[in-house]
């Protein structure tokens, strides 16, 4: 019998147990008894779990008002969600983390991932900015934010309450320090010999995209004196990369001139402010009016935002995937590279290769694939949830 305080919420018997006892860590709201006691059930509480049996299965967070409205959290069913258990589960993350970098700045929490649903943590030093994109760790921010500073040491932890995925969980966009004072001045951030100046209050996300690090990495081995285009380049990720890489110079474009110009102070801390400059403007247009002007480049890269951020959106996504390889592929030197990359987890590799593949040919050229990069390992795939690897970057010679 359970003697939980809990309250119990419990699957319906058409419900696929199995894959939740396999690591599967959503119960859709269609799997899961809704009466009258379920719907009063407050938006991020924490309830035990059951099979239609009535057996436990794991300690789960609950929110009524989202079509994901059952997370697990842990499979013991007598797990205490609290302030130790969140540090835990930052332990265990951090130590990952401390093998692969030398300096700390990288993405310490990658949700169901790393055991914390929907919850988004990066780090930049003794600054940590926090995601909570399920209603559980939004009721829960003192304890994410007391045990970042005792676990994981940093000072100063923001509160970023933005984006799509809180509106899908029924929670308001809010900003706010939770720790320590916020900084007056964009973050450098050192990745692949570069330095980032990360905006962590105003910018995009957190600040700054750390999943595209290895593929940065790729990109500037193949950029040794050559000519590199940046295509929505937000702070500069491909073109100071290609820099540090021996880039003969690099032109970065994107549609916000606050990104353009902490991309062009990044160059100025890396002292290649001569071999970097901007272009502020539509990517498409820019595309088009670059290629009109008859310019060329060594190396060419567009890493676009989500054309495709859910399955009703895959179709016209993947047009906008074909057109930019279409435009980017005239402006490719002969022997030149493309480098084509989505961030959009319904448009999965394949589908996104092909439409790729589309738009080069209907450029007139012909490509090899010589490299396919994903998110770093500071961004783990959870096997059981295929949305978690949503990043792929497919690199062609033209």
């Amino acid at each position: 019998m359970n003697t939980s305080p809990l309250p119990i919420v419990r699957l319906m018997p058409k419900a696929d147990a199995r894959s939740i006892r396999f690591g599967y860590p959503w119960v859709y709201s269609n799997d899961l008894v809704v009466d009258r006691r379920t719907k009063n059930i407050e938006p991020g509480a924490i309830a035990t779990l059951q099979d239609a049996e009535r057996q436990d299965m794991g300690v789960v967070a609950v929110n009524p008002n989202s079509r994901i409205i059952v997370r697990m959290l842990d499979r013991n069913p007598d797990a205490v969600i609290d302030q130790n258990w969140i540090a835990a589960k930052l332990a265990r993350a951090l130590a990952h983390r401390d093998r692969l970098f030398a300096d700390p700045f990288y993405r310490l929490i990658h949700a169901e991932a790393d055991g914390m649903p929907g919850v988004i943590i990066d780090r930049f030093g003794d600054l940590a900015v926090v995601q909570p994109n399920a209603a559980w760790a939004d009721k829960l921010m003192p304890e994410i934010t007391a045990a970042l500073q005792d676990m994981v040491g940093v000072k100063t932890v923001i509160m970023n309450g933005s984006g799509r995925a809180r509106a899908l969980e029924g929670l308001e966009e809010t900003m706010s320090i939770t720790a320590g004072t916020a900084p007056d001045a964009p973050i450098p951030v050192p990745m692949n010999g570069a330095i980032y100046m990360a905006d962590v209050m105003g910018g995009q996300k957190t600040g700054l995209f750390f999943d595209q690090r290895p593929n940065h990495a790729f990109a500037a081995s193949l950029s040794k004196d050559a000519r590199v285009l940046d295509v929505f380049s937000h702070v500069g990720g491909f073109s100071l990369a290609a820099l540090a890489g021996g880039a003969s110079s690099a032109l970065a474009v994107d549609g916000s001139a606050p990104a353009l110009s902490l991309a062009t102070d990044g160059a100025a801390a890396m002292g290649m402010a001569d071999k970097f400059s901007t272009r502020q403007g539509d990517a498409f247009d820019v595309l088009s009016a670059l290629g009109s002007e008859g310019e060329t480049f060594d190396v060419v890269v567009c890493d676009p935002p989500a054309f495709a951020p859910s399955k009703k959106a895959l179709e016209p996504g993947l047009r906008a995937y074909e057109r930019v390889a279409r435009l980017a592929a005239p402006l490719v030197r002969e022997g030149g590279y493309l480098v084509l990359c989505s961030c959009s987890h319904a448009a999965e590799i394949t589908k996104f290769r092909n439409a790729s593949v589309r738009g080069i040919g209907r450029a007139g050229r012909s490509a090899q694939i010589i490299h396919t990069g994903y998110a770093g390992a500071d961004h783990p795939l959870m096997p059981q949830l295929a949305e978690s690897g949503y990043l792929k970057s497919v690199f062609f010679r033209l």
